[in-house]
């Protein structure tokens, strides 16, 4: 009966654990996103959308670095619409497409999305928005401001840690000592 006791209550403390670890992360009111469409759902267009998101992110994360506040951000981003024009052709000429662009920052619509736990409704937002081709795919979005987008790819960079957490190694343990003793 206490082994039973003991091992409800690491079974629970796990859940705890478990629950505290979600990430929620609420956008704030004054931001700023970036939204890059692909063309369409086919394998060719993601896989180009991914690529345009990719070099854009590289040229937004070194303009960025040293925006203090989002009027700066928006200074920024307004001032390097040439240089992001020539990163998005550039890519497009790699990957030999011909395919057109469209590159807007201002107010842009975005539907509604679910991030981390938390839902964003749809609505207009202040974003830097790239619509490749049709802009009838799915998307990639982010925020700038504040700038959550290279905090997500850090995390996705480290995403080769393993983690553990304690309570979850022993029991683990303890399981598979109970079926060795079966």
């Amino acid at each position: 009966m206490k082994k039973i006791i003991i091992l409800l209550s690491v079974i629970t403390a796990v859940f705890i654990v478990n629950d505290l670890s979600k990430e929620e992360v609420i956008i704030p009111k004054e931001s700023i996103r970036l939204r890059v469409i692909a063309n369409s759902d086919s394998t060719e267009d993601q896989a180009l959308k991914q690529k345009v998101k990719e070099k854009l992110n590289k040229n937004i994360e070194e303009l960025l670095t040293n925006s203090k506040n989002i009027e700066d951000t928006r200074m920024t981003l307004k001032k390097n619409i040439p240089l992001f024009e020539n990163t998005i052709n550039t890519t497009l000429k790699e990957n030999n497409t011909n395919i057109g662009y469209d590159i807007n920052y201002g107010e842009n619509y975005f539907p509604e999305k679910n991030y981390k736990n938390v839902t964003y409704k749809e609505g207009n937002y202040e974003s830097l928005v790239v619509k490749i081709g049709k802009g009838q795919g799915k998307n990639f979005w982010c925020v700038l401001f504040p700038p959550l987008c290279f905090i997500d790819e850090q995390q996705e960079k480290n995403k080769e840690v393993e983690y553990h957490l304690l309570v979850k190694d022993i029991l683990n343990k303890f399981s598979k000592n109970k079926i060795k003793e079966k």
